[in-house]
């Protein structure tokens, strides 16, 4: 194959790529007309298909390949629900300890959600209010809220701990040991935990417990597969050397 040839061919598989990454390979394909054209698309297809291990030649296979680098965009609600994390806030565990632990010292006032006194759940609020997730108020309803965590051994700093009987719930901030408000007289505080699994009625990771991929890093990753793809289809085409 010439330095021509091998050129030129770089320059339709390019144009192949830019057409398959704008999502409009099905219409390219009804509009070209020439044999040059086509032999260049199945070419450029048949180098992508040998490149990521599947079958099958044709723009339909180049255009499957590539949109299995792409990733379904997150859920956005910022409001807590029964069986779902809240991830519209983009707020994780760690932000919850971190928001939590601004309220150290403020004293415990049954009903409160203020820094004038807050009680164990006005506290939880308060603190998902803080960072955008919208919380009930009362301990049975917020212990719905979330996904279920399995134990004490799997807990995540920001899970809420809920005591069978629902009359508290507490911040677990890691390394054993929680946040919450405990009763009149006392104030917020940090304290080693006292709960076993056996005292749990149940465990709720109502954000993410770390920080997930934005859509804008998944287009990112989606962008650098493709590019690698090319590369790829590329080399293989021209260690074929074959030429239209």
């Amino acid at each position: 194959m010439s330095v021509e040839a091998v050129l030129s061919r770089i320059s339709e598989i390019r144009s192949q790529i830019d057409t398959l990454r704008g999502g409009s390979a099905a219409a390219t394909a009804a509009s070209s007309s020439t044999a040059s054209s086509a032999a260049s698309s199945s070419a450029f297809a048949d180098a992508l298909a040998t490149a990521t291990g599947t079958t099958g030649t044709g723009t339909a296979t180049a255009a499957a390949a590539a949109a299995a680098t792409t990733s379904s965009a997150p859920a956005t609600s910022v409001d807590a629900g029964a069986g779902t994390l809240a991830t519209g806030s983009g707020a994780t565990g760690s932000d919850v300890v971190a928001d939590a632990k601004k309220y150290l010292g403020v004293p415990y006032v049954f009903g409160g959600t203020t820094t004038a006194g807050m009680d164990c759940s006005g506290l939880v609020q308060t603190v998902f209010k803080d960072l955008g997730v919208t919380m009930p108020r009362v301990v049975p309803d917020q212990a719905k809220m979330g996904v279920e965590v399995g134990s004490l051994k799997d807990a995540q700093p920001g899970d809420l701990i809920i005591p069978k009987g629902e009359g508290h719930v507490v911040i677990y901030v890691g390394d054993g040991k929680v946040l919450h408000a405990p009763r009149p007289g006392k104030d917020v505080r940090i304290v080693d935990n006292w709960y076993s699994d056996a005292d749990i009625a149940t465990i709720r990771r109502i954000v993410p417990a770390q920080a997930s991929a934005t859509p804008a890093t998944s287009a990112t990753t989606a962008a650098s597969s493709a590019t690698d793809l090319q590369t790829a289809a590329l080399l293989s085409m021209m260690q074929s050397g074959s030429a239209a």
